[in-house]
């Protein structure tokens, strides 16, 4: 058993994070992921075009390796058991990852080019980011750029797995670690609501307003004190009837009459008739947004140049 593949079985084993460096297992992993997403062995055959009985041992020779049962077979359809499941979240990463490295190195060899990989939650301090992003694809058009949207826990988990080379993450969050730059725009936090709602009245929201009424709260603000303080309760003593991760998805379940999404302002369009409006927070509450990257980070020429240019444009004596 080569060490590649006990890697794998103390993965699933202990649910760690791995890396592989074997080319016969990175097209293992892509078959195995085939057959997940086709649920069917002959279908994921056609799609990769080898034959049938190959790919069925593939498959029994990765579950033989790993020493774990990875699928249920059905009649007509394959499902993933539990280790199964595991092994496909922990095979999209180790692949994005090898592809993502194959890439830089590529790039290295052919000057500034290839791709940058950006997670950053939804905030109009964006534009920042995007002005530097701009600013290299006119320096090299061969760049590409990539932004993975998501919350605070999820950007650094794939700036710490190597999966992105730089997050925007909104505050408070862990930053040991991490190289910052505090982004020059601050969010404002606020209640996105129905326009026809006895609250859309108020010119701004306190917390009294909203102790009896349906909230959906963010995932980010569930897991720290910031809301919590401004509303002087637990979230346990609130009435939160729904979570949320990206705000265009509470969006819906505001128009939809749910609830008040507590969120931050200039991200979901509140103009016109689309029967939304947002107001602020009464203490008003703001915060600040950091762009991180890991420390000790060794950069692509691509990814590299990028830094020098969003370091000259947040801070031109940098």
């Amino acid at each position: 058993m080569s060490n590649a593949y006990i890697a794998l079985k103390a993965m699933l084993d202990t649910h760690t994070y791995v890396l592989y460096n074997e080319d016969m297992e990175i097209r293992e992993l892509r078959y195995f992921l085939a057959v997940a997403r086709e649920e069917n062995i002959s279908r994921a055959a056609d799609a990769l075009y080898i034959t049938q009985p190959s790919l069925s041992r593939q498959m029994q020779n990765l579950e033989r390796q790993t020493g774990k049962q990875l699928f249920i077979r059905g009649s007509k359809k394959i499902t993933l058991t539990e280790a199964g499941r595991l092994l496909k979240k922990r095979a999209e990463e180790l692949i994005e990852l090898y592809d993502k490295t194959c890439s830089e190195i590529t790039s290295s060899e052919n000057g500034i080019s290839g791709d940058i990989h950006i997670g950053c939650g939804e905030s109009h301090a964006l534009r920042t980011v995007a002005k530097a992003a701009k600013s290299v694809i006119e320096i090299a058009p061969d760049v590409r750029f990539h932004f993975f949207s998501a919350d605070t826990a999820d950007v650094l988990e794939r700036l710490d797995k190597g999966l992105i080379d730089f997050g925007v993450l909104v505050l408070p969050a862990n930053l040991y670690g991490y190289e910052h730059i505090t982004l020059p725009d601050r969010d404002t936090w606020g209640v996105l609501m129905r326009t026809d709602s006895p609250l859309a009245q108020k010119q701004s929201v306190c917390p009294q307003d909203l102790y009896e009424v349906p909230l959906i709260r963010s995932r980010h603000t569930m897991s720290n004190s910031l809301i919590d303080d401004w509303f002087k309760k637990d979230a346990d003593d609130l009435n939160i009837v729904a979570t949320y991760n990206l705000i265009y998805n509470a969006s819906l379940l505001v128009k939809q009459g749910i609830g008040y999404a507590i969120g931050l302002d200039k991200i979901i369009n509140t103009s016109g008739d689309g029967g939304l409006t947002f107001r602020p927070l009464c203490p008003r509450l703001e915060t600040s947004l950091v762009f991180a990257w890991k420390k000790n980070q060794v950069f692509s020429p691509a990814a590299q140049k990028f830094l020098e240019v969003f370091r000259q444009m947040t801070d031109p004596t940098a």
